[in-house]
């Protein structure tokens, strides 16, 4: 703890913290919200606080700065919640426990949510600081973005004056992210009927996969947990008869997923067969991947005879080809950018319910005619296999600006405070920018933002100077801009 509190900048590290003790996943923002108006109310700041828990401040401009174009910064508070394995920790009660590792700011078996609480945490230091010149500042703090981009597209902007917007939401320092992929979350639901069986029950388990971020993590090609227990089922369903009684893995759209499991029943007596057909696949399966995620592990254990209430076989089957046969990773590279992924697909969520298999996963691209590709693909698909499709929470494309006062005065800026260009780069990840490139006629955008490295896992971690360096740039663009 006294490491905390000695991090620079001050301001900011004493926010994040306070953000960090507050339990804010994604749906569950209200507490964070009310937080963030409480210390509106305490230092008499304007805000307004909308039905979805959005809240937008209003700071005044500084001397001198009183005719400049009003500058919008935005972010969301609201974090994607995993925990590795084994946790006690309960997002909807527990803050985060933080610690120092180095250069790095982490959480203890947890992600850390510095997507985007170090966004907020720089707002509301900006906000408590009487000595940072500047014009004047609209900030946007949305909710309910990791699960699609809910707040901002919900919110209403018309009040505000500025034109030129900053984003807070990228990860990698000295890049400017001039345009982002749009989006749309695919829900299917595949009807199954159980019947009681008895044999040697089970647990097949996928695990060890470093997963990541479903947009800027899915050129890596890693490997999906889900995928991969539906391709050993499917493997070993021409060998051994058995049914699944459970199918689960991931748990946001967004985040490739790093364990699976399956309980299955065997319906012959040839455990040691089954186990050794098991140890087989994982060599080889691990030898795929032996770059992308070396830790891959597959295992099989014997729960002993049984009578469970599993699918049928013929349900099972389906169930497993289903998620075999679903789209996964990349599926369309982009001409234009050298080195983009233009369209994806994560199958982020499988579920086996009692009476349907549930699937949830995140299609994006920069071509909306490509989206609506994928999309028609999955519909072809689930309607063949006897199930329904829908799609919902869908984002737009945020398009490159080949003129832009906002990147020439933030370049400029930053060749002169580091005595380099930084780079320019388009990303497959979704930003809230697109929304409000609709939303605000004429608006500039960009988005900047320190290093944070393996977000939407336990793994998270942002980097300390980066965060010092990006606010310190942050500061000397609001003054570039009197």
């Amino acid at each position: 703890m006294e490491k905390l509190n000695n991090l620079k900048p001050e301001k900011v590290f004493r926010y994040f913290k306070e953000i960090a003790a507050i339990p804010h996943c994604s749906k569950n923002e209200k507490q964070i919200s009310d937080h963030i108006v409480s210390f509106a109310k305490e230092r008499g700041i304007k805000y307004i606080q909308d039905d979805a828990f959005n809240v937008i401040l209003f700071k005044d401009a500084t001397a001198g700065y009183e005719k400049a174009e009003p500058i919008i910064l935005q972010g969301h508070m609201d974090m994607v919640c995993e925990k590795v394995s084994g946790s006690n920790h309960d997002f909807c009660k527990d803050g985060l426990d933080l610690f120092v590792d180095g250069d790095f700011l982490k959480a203890k078996e947890t992600t850390l949510g510095g997507d985007n609480g170090v966004a907020v945490a720089m707002i509301l230091a900006l906000f408590d600081s009487d000595d940072v010149e500047h014009p004047k500042i609209e900030a946007i703090i949305t909710t309910d973005e990791e699960t699609g981009l809910f707040g901002a597209e919900s919110i209403d902007v018309s009040m505000l004056e500025g034109k030129k917007l900053i984003n807070l939401d990228s990860e990698e320092e000295g890049i400017f992210t001039v345009s982002c992929a749009g989006g749309v979350t695919a829900f299917s639901n595949l009807p199954v009927s159980r019947k009681e069986v008895q044999g040697i029950k089970a647990i097949l388990k996928v695990e060890g996969l470093v997963g990541g971020h479903s947009g800027a993590e899915i050129d890596k090609e890693r490997a999906s947990a889900s995928k991969l227990i539906a391709r050993v089922l499917n493997s070993l369903s021409s060998d051994f008869k058995f049914v699944v009684n459970t199918l689960e893995g991931g748990f946001a759209d967004n985040v490739i997923t790093k364990e699976a499991v399956s309980e299955l029943v065997l319906l012959e007596d040839n455990y040691d067969d089954f186990s050794a057909a098991v140890s087989q696949l994982k060599d080889e399966i691990g030898h795929e991947y032996k770059v992308t995620d070396k830790n891959i592990n597959i295992t099989v254990t014997n729960k002993g005879q049984a009578t469970v209430n599993a699918l049928s076989k013929v349900d099972s089957y389906r169930a497993i080809s289903y998620v075999n046969l679903y789209p996964q990773g990349i599926q369309n590279m982009s001409k234009e950018i050298e080195g983009l992924v233009e369209t994806s697909l994560n199958l982020g969520v499988v579920k086996l319910e009692e009476e349907e298999l549930k699937t949830v996963s995140a299609i994006r691209s920069a071509v909306q005619s490509r989206s609506d590709y994928v999309a028609e693909n999955l519909v072809n698909l689930t309607t063949v296999m006897g199930g329904k499709i829908k799609f919902d929470g869908a984002y737009p494309c945020w398009e490159y600006m080949a003129e832009s006062k906002l990147r020439d005065t933030m370049v400029s800026v930053y060749k002169k405070k580091y005595s380099k260009e930084p780079e320019i780069m388009a990303i497959h990840a979704g930003l809230e920018c697109g929304f409000f490139a609709q939303k605000i006629e004429d608006v500039d955008c960009i988005s900047i933002g320190p290093w944070l490295y393996d977000v939407h896992t336990p793994d998270e971690r942002l980097s300390i100077s980066s965060t010092k360096n990006t606010w310190e740039f942050l500061l000397e663009a609001l003054k570039a801009f009197k």
